[in-house]
């Protein structure tokens, strides 16, 4: 006979109801957030995200939509099709796109300090670079390295450094 104070044993009774319908549900939100923010990329970043042939189709197809309701129902639909993806991995490359991300702003003064080492060094330097970056016009490279010196010799403004950074952008970003 079991006594009224008696606690049940809950713990033995449990099951495993799975998440709560709200957490889905900010689950898809966050997937429709997510894909939302890779129709904001442009064409030329939007090719990095690692994604399916469905989802890049449906991205593209997002840019050509002007009503208001039929972008909401494409971006639940870009949702939806984010479900199948790897969030993870196209999170990290969206991260890399974010101006105000951490990741965004390594990768930014890396570049820097590749530049500022490429005019300040000699030759040793610019062949580093070129083994780590084969993608590298080498010809292209060093004209640039050439201006930016001479530019920085002659106290000018710095236009060719500035190209010879964008240059490096350009290439870690094929890469």
């Amino acid at each position: 006979m079991s006594n009224f104070n008696d606690k049940p044993d809950f713990e033995s009774d449990e099951e495993d109801w799975g998440p709560s319908r709200s957490q889905i549900k900010r689950d898809m939100e966050a997937l429709q957030e997510l894909g939302k923010r890779i129709t904001e990329l442009r064409p030329d970043q939007q090719k990095q995200v690692p994604m399916g042939e469905r989802l890049a189709e449906a991205v593209t197809e997002m840019s050509r939509i002007s009503a208001h309701g039929a972008r909401k129902r494409h971006l639940q639909f870009i949702g939806k099709l984010m479900r199948t993806e790897d969030a993870e991995a196209i999170a990290e490359v969206l991260e890399r796109f974010d101006s105000a991300s951490a990741a965004h702003n390594q990768h930014f003064h890396a570049l820097e300090q590749w530049r500022e080492r490429l005019i300040d060094g000699d030759n040793d330097v610019l062949q580093r670079y070129i083994e780590e970056h084969p993608g590298a016009d080498i010809q292209h490279l060093r004209q640039l390295v050439r201006n930016a010196k001479k530019e920085r010799e002659q106290n000018k403004p710095p236009a060719q450094a500035r190209k010879l950074f964008r240059y490096l952008r350009e290439l870690s970003e094929k890469s």
